[in-house]
């Protein structure tokens, strides 16, 4: 392989964009049909709707009634059909959840119907029992798969695991309440009431959408009051505790590392790009970090809070952050040239009490401060401390964890950020996510959390399969990030360590590390994305406790006291994500001019699987087991080599566009696919046909934010989290670009055609399960002849599933939405220059920064 010390080639030519409509299969086969007596069943439905309706004895003045709809076990209700997009106040779906029946799972939705509106309901009941002796009966789809309906209670509005629910409605707990949009008065009403009953909330309040989300510290009898005396109340959840910081461990303290270092340090410009640390503070008087932080540039999210830190977890990331591989940059004896500088954004109080706060919001604050003070400078937001799964799996049994990967409050606010969401925080207690200004997208780039309970029997692949990820790490948007153990040698471990062996081998997932491998695949992303050195975990000879010596860990920067050193160790996935993020800002400082789902791209395009993590896959056959390793260690290991340039035999081209992805008639909630952009890109033709047979690799990874759609309402149809979602696809070597476009598009074929088969080629790693998956991030790796590789510089990306679509207010397809397509070749079993001629195809594009 040539020594990569070229700019990757930006495509400076637009991609074609054409109207689309995606090919399909065939009409799906129809569900079973409805076998009772349908009179009786829909006679049996009206009276339980008037029943519950009823206004009952000395029930407080409300303008409106909850119910709840329940399935019949095993099949799903008509969700949209239960939900009425009308003008004015109508009934509205407020939250749907599942429950065990001694029949199966049952899916229960509770409806909000005001008091107007109760005719709406009663008479589509009537109607079906008046058509009952029909072939088709009307409203058959809404009504036969309802099985009761009943007066909706607290327990219907509780959307996470049913073994979450307090079992003592008398304990007081802290609740994550989210109340549904209705006049703008919804936060004053609740907060008017928890006033009135002596309940304490969370110190700030989140908006986003048609939900407004706060923390209320109240027994499930406080909350059953608030629910009878207010029409607001939309959904409750689950209150996440923030995690531990890591235990510190000491380290060597030696003043002349530190002198040599600076003598040979570099630090970027005032103007470099940052990154900008969520954590509990940056000591920038630290010889280390103070060239490359300013006072200016360290903030709190709460201006209650005191600036400087008393917490040393920030500081301890502050140096890898910047440094990326600090133990490197101290040992060494060449000058380093740091490429950028931090920013630090105080995310927690320094002393806590039992109140907890709503994380979502304070993340918004922080990223605000920042932005207010320095608003063009590109930057990546890093944020390594998580919340605890509320639920951890259960002797190894998956379904302990329902629901794993769904979004939380939490992680939709980093995805709304991170899709460019303004933040309207002039509330010095509401937070709002505004949708109606110019959108500034952000990269985000977050801890997959840690297991921190290490069994030394376990085996700890098994073990961190079962653990899923912690919130907010299933963000949609962000770069998650886990870690991996890179040594395995205990040589040099002090003397309290005799005996201890290393749980994880070399290059293998580090024990400590959590995935998504229990994640429902078709509604929730692949994470971690990346995994990165997070250190190694020793088990002691007796095989009863678990720790991590010195030289298993990482050297960092110390929060220092007086008479203390300068150095320290830490370890896990803060350290992996912290390191992550330095190589995320020093692409920004290589190519200033690159989108922040671009730079996401970059990041995760670089990466390898350790020779570990690739016989794993190497011993794997089907697509299925290989998407389980991909929800293990992601796409591997990012290299920063990799990640900024290219080589003579590894080409790496950059294409940013935008998309339209839907389109109506008129304010028709009946969306449909848009258009497909065709990208033709620069392509080493002759020299890949020149190879002939000799083996290549291709590389494609789609990156693009999505907007969140929080609200736990089923995540199908309109309710879908993602608000837009994008695939990509590429010619094939028997075909031409037409045919390709055929293949791909109805609307490019001739009328009467026989649409092409859509079975993904051979020599993909993951196929089209993969590149077809829930997430807002796409790769796969194609092996075949350079001769086949050199016809497939066509490459279309185009629509599917989302929100936007079925929803016209909110559908903002008009404005476009940005992706970035990453695709790189190479040749690695002959030497031949593929950078060359496409660089001299495109001599406009963007160089590297020097």
């Amino acid at each position: 392989m040539a020594e990569r010390d070229r700019p990757h080639v930006v495509v400076p030519t637009e991609p074609r964009s054409e109207p689309f409509t995606i090919p399909t299969g065939g009409g799906a086969s129809d569900g079973p049909s409805f076998s009772g007596d349908r009179r009786r069943h829909g006679s049996a439905l009206v009276e339980q709707y008037q029943n519950a309706v009823a206004a009952t004895p000395d029930a407080p003045a409300v303008e409106g009634t909850y119910l709840s709809f329940l399935s019949f076990p095993g099949l799903e209700l008509a969700l949209e059909s239960l939900d009425v997009q009308r003008s004015g106040e109508q009934p509205e779906l407020v939250a749907v959840r599942e429950a065990d029946s001694a029949g199966g799972a049952i899916q229960i939705a509770t409806v909000y119907i005001p008091d107007g509106k109760k005719e709406y309901f009663l008479k589509r009941l009537t109607q079906y029992v008046q058509s009952a002796g029909e072939d088709k009966a009307r409203n058959a789809t809404l009504v036969e798969g309802i099985q009761t309906i009943r007066r909706a209670t607290i327990r219907e509005l509780w959307t996470d695991a049913d073994d979450a629910y307090p079992a003592d409605p008398s304990q007081a707990r802290w609740w994550e309440v989210w109340l549904r949009k209705r006049d703008g008065h919804e936060l004053e009403r609740f907060s008017a009431f928890a006033t009135a009953h002596g309940l304490r909330t969370s110190d700030h309040y989140l908006g986003f959408g048609d939900r407004t989300v706060v923390l209320l510290h109240a027994t499930a009898d406080q909350l059953a009051e608030a629910f009878r005396s207010l029409d607001d109340i939309a959904e409750l959840r689950e209150s996440h505790d923030v995690a531990n910081f890591l235990s510190e461990l000491p380290a060597s303290e030696q003043a002349e590392w530190v002198d040599d270092l600076r003598r040979r340090l570099r630090p970027a410009a005032s103007g470099a790009p940052v990154v900008c640390i969520l954590d509990t503070g940056v000591q920038d008087e630290h010889p280390l970090l103070t060239d490359s932080i300013t006072a200016p540039d360290l903030h709190v999210a709460d201006p209650l809070w005191q600036l400087p830190p008393v917490n040393r977890h920030g500081t301890e990331m502050a140096g890898l952050a910047l440094y990326g591989d600090l133990h490197g940059a101290v040992v060494g004896s060449g000058a380093i040239d740091l490429r950028h500088r931090l920013e630090s954004v105080k995310f927690l109080p320094d002393r806590g009490d039992n109140d907890r706060d709503l994380y979502g919001a304070v993340t918004a604050r922080a990223v605000d401060q920042p932005e207010i003070q320095a608003a063009d400078r590109p930057r990546v937001f890093m944020l390594a401390i998580t919340a605890r799964h509320p639920n951890p799996p259960a002797d190894g049994d998956a379904a302990a964890v329902p629901e794993a990967g769904k979004p939380t409050s939490w992680s939709a606010s980093i995805d709304a950020l991170a899709f460019g969401r303004a933040i309207d925080d002039t509330d010095p207690k509401f937070t709002y996510l505004d949708r109606d200004e110019p959108r500034r997208p952000r990269l985000f780039v977050v801890s997959a959390g840690n297991i921190r309970d290490i069994a030394v029997a376990d085996d700890h692949l098994d073990r961190s399969d079962l653990e899923p990820v912690e919130d907010p790490a299933q963000s949609w948007n962000a770069l998650t990030v886990g870690a991996y153990s890179a040594h395995d040698d205990m040589s040099g471990a002090p003397a309290d360590f005799a005996g201890y062996q290393p749980i994880a081998p070399r290059g293998e997932l580090s024990p400590v590390s959590r995935t998504s491998v229990l994640f429902d695949r078709k509604k929730w992303p692949a994470k971690p994305d990346v995994v990165a050195d997070g250190g190694n975990v020793a088990a002691s000879p007796d095989m009863t406790t678990a720790d991590t010596p010195e030289n298993l860990a990482l050297l960092t920067t110390r929060f220092r006291t007086p008479g203390e050193g300068f150095f320290t160790t830490t370890r896990d996935t803060s350290a992996a994500t912290a390191s992550v993020a330095a190589i995320a800002a020093d692409i920004y400082a290589a190519y200033p001019d690159l989108r922040p789902e671009t730079v996401r791209a970059l990041v995760v395009h670089s990466a390898e699987w350790t020779d570990a993590m690739r016989a794993r896959l190497d011993a794997e056959s089907s697509k299925t087991a290989l998407a389980a390793l991909l929800r293990r260690y992601g796409m591997g290991v990012p290299d920063a080599s990799r990640a900024l340039y290219s080589a003579a035999d590894a080409l790496t081209l950059v294409a940013e566009a935008t998309i339209h992805p839907y389109e109506r008639q008129g304010m028709s909630n009946a969306g449909k696919t848009r258009e497909m952009n065709l990208h033709e890109l620069p392509w080493p033709i002759v020299q890949l046909e020149a190879l002939g047979a000799a083996q290549v690799r291709m590389r494609v990874t789609l990156s693009y934010f999505v907007e969140p759609n929080p609200s736990s309402r089923g995540w199908t149809g309109r309710y879908i989290y993602p608000s837009h979602g994008l695939r990509f696809a590429t010619r094939r070597p028997e075909e031409s670009v037409e045919s390709f476009r055929q293949r791909i598009n109805t609307r490019a074929r001739v009328g009467g055609e026989k649409p092409p088969s859509l079975d993904t080629e051979s020599g993909w790693l993951f196929g089209s399960n993969q590149q077809q998956a829930a997430g807002s991030l796409h790769t796969d790796i194609w092996s075949g002849s350079a001769a086949a590789l050199a016809s497939k510089g066509a490459i279309a990306v185009y629509p599917v599933a989302g929100w936007w679509k079925n929803r016209a207010r909110d559908d903002q397809s008009d404005q476009g939405v940005d992706y970035s397509l990453i695709i790189s070749i190479e040749s690695p079993e002959v030497e031949v220059d593929l950078w060359t001629p496409v660089y001299q195809q495109v001599r406009g594009s963007i160089e590297i920064t020097t």
